[in-house]
């Protein structure tokens, strides 16, 4: 049977999930709210909140889980060639958590093949913007001639990167932000990108599922860990772009043709 639960009652932990013969395999428990210490307890137990308008807030933890090995990211030739490119274009940039509001509405907004409306209701906006606000959750961001064009956001607990949504107004912009993000976890000793479903698309990218247990296992031994602040400045912000990443990706990088602008404060 299905857990209801409120405010104030503790998650069940993955493994209480509905088996693959029910009608909602992955299916961990239904109710209370989704708030920034809701979403904290979810995602160190492995949880993730999807639901659509007028349901109640439904948790999940599927089986088997996909998920991004950052070593495992491919860099197809087509998507290293539009990299380059980006790169040395003037007034194209990467920023992170300048806009992240506009980012996780932009995922809401943005029509999907094959999906009707949006799970991202304004619910999960509004408490993933305050998580972000308290640095639960950041934005990846992919910028051309100073409008956002693509991008994602994701939550970061220790050494632990969850991809939540991307969204893409150009081609390519998405992947863009996504080979960034891929780019910080290597140079910073994140290893894995928790991707939640299958999907092809995350598949030739390189992810692959593993077991629940495989994930779970995985997260104990992670999501403690302290995260790794910017290397040479133990003051700065982990989550912050820097050019010098994407050696971990490309042989060589192309040199900016200007520096980027300074990201806006995020005051939403």
């Amino acid at each position: 049977m299905l857990p209801w639960i409120d405010d104030g009652t503790a998650l069940p932990p993955g493994s209480s999930a509905l088996g693959p013969d029910s009608e909602a395999p992955g299916l961990v428990a239904a109710g209370g709210r989704v708030t920034p210490e809701r979403l904290a307890e979810a995602y160190r137990k492995g949880l993730f909140p999807w639901y659509g308008p007028g349901q109640p807030v439904l948790w999940w933890s599927p089986d088997p889980r996909m998920v991004l090995p950052v070593a495992e990211f491919r860099l197809s030739a087509s998507l290293r060639k539009a990299l380059r490119r980006f790169l040395r274009t003037p007034g194209c940039e990467i920023r992170f958590d300048s806009a992240f509001r506009q980012v996780i509405q932009a995922c809401a907004l943005t029509p999907r093949a094959g999906q009707e409306g949006t799970w991202i209701v304004p619910a999960m906006v509004e408490a993933y913007t305050a998580w972000h606000h308290r640095g639960g959750a950041h934005s990846v961001e992919t910028w051309v001639d100073g409008r956002l064009v693509g991008g994602l956001y994701f939550v970061a607990i220790g050494r632990m990167a969850y991809g939540e949504s991307m969204f893409a107004h150009r081609t390519d912009a998405s992947k863009i932000a996504l080979a960034a993000l891929v780019a910080a976890c290597r140079a910073r000793g994140v290893p894995l990108i928790d991707c939640q479903q299958n999907t092809g698309h995350l598949a030739s990218l390189g992810a692959r599922e593993i077991p629940r247990a495989a994930f779970e296992a995985h997260l104990v031994a992670h999501v403690d860990q302290p995260p790794p602040l910017t290397p040479g400045d133990t003051r700065a912000p982990l989550w912050t772009y820097d050019e010098s990443h994407w050696a971990t990706l490309l042989d060589a990088v192309p040199p900016q043709a200007r520096p980027p602008a300074p990201p806006a404060p995020d005051t939403a």
